[in-house]
Order: C-alpha cells, then structure tokens, then sequence
C-alpha cells in the first residue's frame, strides 16, 4: 500500500531558508517529531511539482509521508497537526524576521493522481 503524503508549499516571496526552516520546525513540532522517531512519519524536501507529478521550476516542496498509509482518521488528524504546525511556524517566523512570512499551501496528495 503506498504512503499518504500531505504536500506543504510556500508561496514565491519564500526562499530556500524558509522552506528549510519549516521543514526543521515540522521535524521537531510534536506529536510530528515523535511519529518521525517511531517510523511512522518521514518529512523531506522534494523539487516542486505540478499535479501529474512534472517538475515546476526551480521551486522546493516540503512533503509529510505517512509511512505504510495508516487509516483516514490518522491520516486527517495528521493533516490538522501538520496545519497547526505550519501556522505556528509563520507567526514565530514574523516574529523574528521582517517582512511578512511567506504564504502556506497545505494540502493532502492524492496517490491516484500520479
């Protein structure tokens, strides 16, 4: 059974600290950082893509797999915390940088898609 992925993008006024940043903030946000020590989760980056799967540019992704596709009701639960986690992100980032954070797609892959 393939893995259920939520895809987390930035918004072009992003740059690549910002998509390494979030990524490092998803990594140890928990209950997220415990799912990653337990196999159960895996976050990386991935060069952005459209919705067939074809390269956009030059743009990065960040993208939450749950590891063995667990059931609908984890796998929502695990896209409300991934959310929560991001919006936390941009008001911790607008609070230490300037300028307004970038904006945040969060969205669930659809495997069929593919």
């Amino acid at each position: 059974m393939a893995n259920r992925e939520i895809r987390v993008r930035l918004d072009g006024t992003a740059s690549e600290s910002d998509v390494g940043a979030l990524r490092k903030w998803l990594e140890r946000e928990e209950p997220l950082d415990q799912k990653v020590r337990d196999g159960e989760l895996q976050i990386h980056e991935r060069r952005r893509t459209d919705d067939t799967g074809a390269p956009m540019g030059i743009g990065m992704e960040i993208v939450v797999a749950l590891i063995g596709a667990g059931a609908s009701a984890v796998f929502k639960e695990l896209l409300e915390q991934v959310k929560r986690a991001v919006e936390a992100w941009r008001i911790n980032r607008s609070g230490v940088e300037d300028g307004d954070p970038p904006q945040v797609r969060v969205d669930p892959v659809d495997p069929d898609a593919r």
